[in-house]
């Protein structure tokens, strides 16, 4: 996949964040991910640099060691190699057609013409990138926020749907809805919500203590989804809903309430009105929010204006629980970030609102709670690439797409940004990488300001891996590198 992007409104299948494949070359917000968007381009340079071959050519293959081998394309004037090094810790040379070729460990050459090394997995030069969330807004002032309760069907008379049976939930909703009310004769207030894995059994219980009082009772009870499977064998056999619902009453027997006459609401009260929406959202009564946070079943909105610039936009909905949440009318998914990862964080944590959905003040913010949370501790984020980086070796194969003779280190901030500051920069032999970095023993004093030269306050730029580049070699006999890290603004 080349473009991750985001699951809006209901199209999550079950479990699956409203993020989907962010690490992809373009991430969710559009950004260029690197260095995959980078490994990508220099791959597809060099595939397309021996297409013909590739395309019309006769297929061989032989062995070059005992864990390297070589698959050829040729045609009668066109040629290219693929050659394969599968030994993870070693770095045998093999000689193919009279060549000497080092292979890095676990790694792939292609030699265009199969003689020249043009791409190399193992040695890729690409740029690093950084991206950082940066909060512009809390949205914290109690006095901007409303709240309205979901009002939970108690009068089975009043149900779009009857029947005495359990009816399963998708064949009700049509899944124009995650929300199906099952309402049946006992009066109940919730005390108790239970939530599924997606590894866990297929029967999720709840056993809880109810209070029922002498005459009829309505016990009102609510189905959510969290989206449909995408995969498995007998999809068309799965049922969803409520199986199952019994009472008993200290040492009695239970008593099956399942073909008791249930009555169904398809879907919340709040969707139902469209309180989401600008035209619609006065018509239920909001009240302040006071001591509803953390209350479920809870509509919650505010308004906030859209950052200045042209950077991506999200919300940070760690304070929340479960729920759905609207920008303007336009559902930007389904959240669920009291569903914690195995390292104890929620599995997401922002959740995109795409620039378009925006206008420039008064964007209009509603969620739905389910079990609970504190929409005053929710912010307003902007997504960008603060930080890019490049570590080039003097060895390294000059990138196809170059016209330069040398290798080179090559920055670039996203559209409409620029190289404010070089945070690092030394041509030597560096130590680190682009999140650690320090000079070695071999550093060229030149190397900042030549970088600064060349890069500050633009959006791009290149530096070539050469001696001459600054001032000379600063360390005869050592293999040197170019590493630079700088901030984009």
């Amino acid at each position: 996949m080349y473009h991750g992007g985001t699951n809006f409104g209901r199209f999550a299948s079950s479990y699956v964040t409203t993020s989907y494949y962010d690490g992809a070359p373009l991430d969710e917000y559009g950004l260029i991910w690197r260095p995959t968007w980078g490994h990508l381009r220099e791959l597809h340079a060099a595939v397309n640099l021996s297409s013909e071959p590739l395309l019309f050519g006769t297929y061989s293959n032989f062995s070059l060691g005992q864990e390297q081998e070589a698959h050829i394309f040729e045609t009668e004037l066109k040629c290219v190699a693929f050659l394969v090094n599968f030994d993870k810790h070693q770095s045998p040379t093999v000689v193919f057609r009279n060549i000497p070729f080092q292979l890095a460990p676990k790694s792939i050459s292609i030699l265009s013409e199969c003689r020249t090394v043009v791409f190399e997995t193992a040695k890729v030069n690409a740029q690093y990138g950084s991206r950082t969330a940066k909060v512009v807004e809390s949205l914290n002032d109690i006095h901007t926020w409303k709240a309205f309760k979901e009002p939970i069907p108690e009068d089975i008379s009043k149900a779009v749907y009857t029947g005495n049976q359990l009816f399963e939930h998708l064949s009700m909703t049509k899944d124009e809805t995650d929300y199906l009310w099952y309402i049946v004769s006992y009066e109940y207030r919730p005390s108790g919500c239970v939530h599924g894995s997606h590894d866990g059994p297929g029967n999720i219980i709840l056993n809880t203590n109810i209070s029922l009082k002498e005459g009829q009772n309505t016990i009102s009870l609510l189905s959510v989804m969290v989206g449909s499977p995408d995969s498995g064998a007998h999809m068309e056999r799965r049922s969803f809903g409520i199986r199952k619902v019994s009472i008993q009453q200290g040492q009695q027997p239970l008593h099956l309430l399942n073909n008791e006459l249930w009555g169904y609401q398809v879907g919340l009260y709040g969707e139902g009105k469209r309180i989401y929406t600008q035209e619609e959202s006065s018509s239920v009564e909001w009240t302040e929010i006071n001591s509803l946070t953390y209350h479920p079943l809870t509509w919650y909105k505010t308004t906030f204006a859209a950052p200045v610039g042209n950077d991506a936009v999200a919300l940070n909905l760690t304070s929340m629980g479960k729920g759905e949440v609207w920008v303007n009318g336009e559902s930007i998914g389904r959240y669920w970030v009291s569903f914690k990862a195995p390292s104890g964080q929620p599995s997401q944590s922002l959740y995109h609102i795409p620039q378009h959905f925006l206008k420039p003040t008064d964007n209009l913010l509603v969620l739905v709670e389910e079990i609970g949370g504190n929409p005053l501790e929710i912010t307003v984020n902007t997504v960008s690439i603060t930080t890019v980086c490049g570590s080039v070796n003097e060895l390294s194969s000059p990138a196809l797409h170059t016209q330069g003779k040398d290798p080179e280190v090559r920055l670039r901030c996203q559209r409409g940004k620029h190289i404010s500051a070089i945070e690092f920069a030394s041509y030597g032999n560096p130590a680190g990488d682009c999140t650690t970095f320090s000079t070695g023993s071999c550093h060229a004093a030149l190397s900042e300001s030549v970088v600064k030269q060349a890069c500050i306050g633009k959006r791009g730029c290149s530096i070539p891996v050469s001696p001459a580049r600054f001032g000379g070699d600063p360390c005869p006999g050592i293999q040197k590198s170019l590493l630079v890290v700088a901030n984009c603004r």
